[in-house]
């Protein structure tokens, strides 16, 4: 199992292209600068120990020697063994919208990103907690089943997006009764539903859903995301937005926050209605309901031991310099004489 001790260090790597960049414009100046002398074959006569091909071999050694060293500078920490831990926690499974209407901006940068924002802060507070994630729009899917890697849930989370369902609506209710079947403990005493969206329900009927789940055990919870005023749906076209949803007679859609929708139903599943602002996404409120749940204990097998081997990465960016170094910018004369190919050298008249 591969960690690093400095993860925010992992950015040296987009220096990589960079470098490679630089150096064939450094080659094409090079040859220009070159050319000016006369013709290429004939320039490259009167210098003919000088080698065509060393520059970019030395230029290799260079670049994985940087590789090298980024890759000891973040701290690469390798787990020695796999041990079976006892947690203590709630299974927490997250229920985002992923329909149309949470791509409206009058939450800041737009409803989904906001969503996903506290999905991921909520992600990092947690503590022993198991967690899943369902997107649903016109039915629901499983994105993430529940696990103890938050870091498979943050992964999963940054793919989240409108179009990865096939079908657009808001099926609050199959959000509900999918999560609540995915749960692994059978009495679901220790579970609890988050379920982050618009309100916007058009499907069926969260309601009821929502008292289905709250019987067998699991608790629900709403966190409303836009504002009662509403907004328009903005439609983007390779990035870049090119109008608004309109309906069949040609005005603009305005889509609302249905926040009695979701006080009802996080009513209905024993839970909370949090609305989300751009002052205060409710997560503190949200996090304060998930402690207060029931805890249990269950055993995940995880990586102990870490140690730091970063001494490999140094050994190797060492030994890629000194190559360099030892690689010259001349021709090799016993590579010269080394005739390989048993090519026969024509006889001076």
């Amino acid at each position: 199992m591969l960690q690093f001790a400095h993860p925010e260090m992992i950015y040296l790597f987009a220096l990589v292209p960079v470098l490679m960049l630089l150096f064939f414009l450094m080659r094409r100046w090079k040859k220009r600068a070159l050319a000016k002398f006369g013709e290429p074959n004939m320039v490259r006569k009167l210098f003919p120990d000088v080698s065509v091909s060393r520059p970019g071999f030395k230029f290799i050694f260079i670049l994985l020697a940087f590789i090298f060293l980024a890759a000891a500078v973040c701290g690469p920490l390798i787990g020695s063994k796999l041990e079976e831990v006892k947690r203590k926690g709630a299974d927490i499974i997250i229920a985002i919208d992923v329909s149309n209407s949470m791509r409206a901006e009058d939450l800041r940068p737009n409803r989904l990103e906001r969503s996903k924002q506290v999905i991921s802060r909520l992600i990092d507070r947690l503590d022993g907690d198991r967690i899943g994630i369902v997107v649903f729009a016109g039915d629901a899917y499983i994105q993430l089943p529940i696990t103890t890697d938050y870091g498979a849930a943050k992964l999963f989370l940054s793919t989240v997006e409108p179009d990865i369902v096939p079908r657009q609506g808001t099926a609050i209710g199959a959000a509900i009764d999918l999560a609540t079947t995915s749960f692994t403990d059978s009495t679901k005493k220790h579970s609890a539903i988050v379920i982050i969206t618009d309100g916007e329900n058009h499907e069926d009927n969260a309601i009821d859903a929502a008292k289905q789940a709250a019987e067998k055990g699991v608790r629900v919870y709403t966190i409303g995301m836009g504002s009662v005023n509403g907004a328009p749906i903005p439609i983007y076209n390779n990035g870049a937005r090119v109008g608004y949803r309109q309906d069949e007679n040609g005005s603009t859609v305005i889509t609302k926050l249905d926040a009695a929708m979701l006080s009802d139903i996080a009513e209905a599943g024993k839970g909370r209605f949090i609305r989300a602002t751009n002052g205060d996404d409710g997560l503190d409120i949200i996090l304060k309901e998930l402690d207060a749940l029931d805890k249990k204990e269950f055993k995940s097998k995880m990586y102990t031991d870490f140690e730091n081997q970063f001494q490999y990465f140094v050994a190797l960016t060492l030994l890629c310099l000194i190559v360099e170094y030892l690689l010259g910018e001349k021709k090799s004369k016993w590579f010269t004489k080394l005739n390989l190919f048993g090519v026969k050298k024509k006889e001076e008249a």
